[in-house]
Protein backbone atom coordinates (compact mmCIF):
# COMPACT_ATOMS: atom_id res chain seq x y z
CA UNK A 1 0.00 0.00 0.00
CA UNK A 2 1.40 3.18 -0.96
CA UNK A 3 0.33 6.77 0.48
CA UNK A 4 0.79 10.54 -1.15
CA UNK A 5 -0.28 13.33 0.68
CA UNK A 6 -0.81 16.07 -1.44
CA UNK A 7 -3.13 18.79 -2.23
CA UNK A 8 -6.28 17.74 -3.75
CA UNK A 9 -7.61 21.26 -4.64
CA UNK A 10 -5.06 23.81 -4.93
CA UNK A 11 -6.26 27.09 -3.90
CA UNK A 12 -8.74 28.72 -5.93
CA UNK A 13 -12.24 30.40 -6.08
CA UNK A 14 -15.13 28.76 -5.86
CA UNK A 15 -17.41 28.31 -8.23
CA UNK A 16 -21.38 29.83 -8.16
CA UNK A 17 -22.37 26.54 -9.72
CA UNK A 18 -22.25 22.89 -8.51
CA UNK A 19 -18.81 21.96 -9.61
CA UNK A 20 -16.32 18.92 -9.12
CA UNK A 21 -13.44 19.55 -7.34
CA UNK A 22 -11.49 16.47 -7.07
CA UNK A 23 -12.22 12.95 -8.02
CA UNK A 24 -10.49 9.93 -6.46
CA UNK A 25 -9.25 8.20 -9.66
CA UNK A 26 -7.76 4.56 -9.00
CA UNK A 27 -7.48 5.35 -5.14
CA UNK A 28 -9.21 5.93 -1.84
CA UNK A 29 -8.67 9.65 -0.47
CA UNK A 30 -9.02 10.57 2.88
CA UNK A 31 -9.54 14.35 3.58
CA UNK A 32 -7.42 15.86 5.88
CA UNK A 33 -7.88 19.41 5.74
CA UNK A 34 -10.46 21.74 3.87
CA UNK A 35 -10.38 25.33 4.21
CA UNK A 36 -12.84 28.47 2.81
CA UNK A 37 -12.01 32.21 2.66
CA UNK A 38 -14.04 34.80 1.87
CA UNK A 39 -12.24 37.66 0.68
CA UNK A 40 -15.58 40.00 0.12
CA UNK A 41 -17.14 42.17 1.90
CA UNK A 42 -20.61 40.27 2.78
CA UNK A 43 -21.78 36.44 3.37
CA UNK A 44 -21.57 34.25 0.90
CA UNK A 45 -22.89 30.65 0.88
CA UNK A 46 -21.19 27.26 0.92
CA UNK A 47 -21.89 24.09 0.54
CA UNK A 48 -19.49 20.59 0.08
CA UNK A 49 -21.31 17.15 -1.75
CA UNK A 50 -19.20 14.33 -1.10
CA UNK A 51 -20.55 12.05 -4.25
CA UNK A 52 -20.49 8.40 -5.01
CA UNK A 53 -19.15 7.60 -8.24
CA UNK A 54 -21.06 7.87 -11.35
CA UNK A 55 -24.00 9.60 -8.14
CA UNK A 56 -24.52 13.25 -8.85
CA UNK A 57 -24.41 16.10 -6.17
CA UNK A 58 -27.47 16.83 -4.13
CA UNK A 59 -29.08 16.68 -0.70
CA UNK A 60 -27.94 12.86 0.08
CA UNK A 61 -24.63 13.08 -0.45
CA UNK A 62 -24.22 17.21 1.13
CA UNK A 63 -21.94 16.73 4.46
CA UNK A 64 -21.83 21.03 4.84
CA UNK A 65 -24.37 23.29 4.05
CA UNK A 66 -25.31 25.40 2.92
CA UNK A 67 -23.08 27.60 5.66
CA UNK A 68 -22.61 31.00 5.94
CA UNK A 69 -19.20 32.37 5.51
CA UNK A 70 -18.51 35.95 6.91
CA UNK A 71 -16.42 38.43 5.44
CA UNK A 72 -12.76 37.49 6.00
CA UNK A 73 -13.34 34.57 7.76
CA UNK A 74 -11.99 31.23 6.97
CA UNK A 75 -13.72 28.28 7.78
CA UNK A 76 -11.75 24.74 8.44
CA UNK A 77 -14.67 22.77 7.40
CA UNK A 78 -14.48 20.32 10.06
CA UNK A 79 -17.52 18.17 8.40
CA UNK A 80 -15.29 17.19 5.73
CA UNK A 81 -11.89 16.29 7.76
CA UNK A 82 -11.18 12.52 8.14
CA UNK A 83 -13.94 11.75 5.41
CA UNK A 84 -13.06 8.95 2.76
CA UNK A 85 -13.54 8.91 -1.30
CA UNK A 86 -13.58 5.45 -3.22
CA UNK A 87 -11.95 5.07 -6.01
CA UNK A 88 -14.07 7.30 -8.45
CA UNK A 89 -15.99 9.62 -5.50
CA UNK A 90 -15.54 13.02 -5.61
CA UNK A 91 -16.00 16.51 -3.68
CA UNK A 92 -18.39 19.15 -5.50
CA UNK A 93 -18.84 22.59 -4.29
CA UNK A 94 -21.58 25.28 -4.74
CA UNK A 95 -20.47 29.02 -3.41
CA UNK A 96 -23.34 31.50 -3.27
CA UNK A 97 -21.60 33.78 -5.46
CA UNK A 98 -18.96 33.18 -7.91
CA UNK A 99 -15.25 34.26 -7.48
CA UNK A 100 -15.92 35.18 -3.57
CA UNK A 101 -14.76 32.23 -1.88
CA UNK A 102 -11.10 30.71 -2.12
CA UNK A 103 -11.08 27.25 -1.11
CA UNK A 104 -8.14 24.59 -1.26
CA UNK A 105 -7.81 21.17 0.34
CA UNK A 106 -5.12 18.53 0.84
CA UNK A 107 -5.29 14.60 1.86
CA UNK A 108 -4.01 11.52 1.80
CA UNK A 109 -3.95 9.12 -1.62
CA UNK A 110 -3.82 5.35 -1.03
CA UNK A 111 -3.10 3.10 -3.63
Amino acid sequence: MTVTVKTIIPSKQAEGAQTTQYTAVNCKTVIDKFTVTNTTAGNVAFSINLVTSAGAAGAGNRVMGPRSIAPNETYACPEAIGQVLEPGDFISTLAGAATSLTIRASGREIV
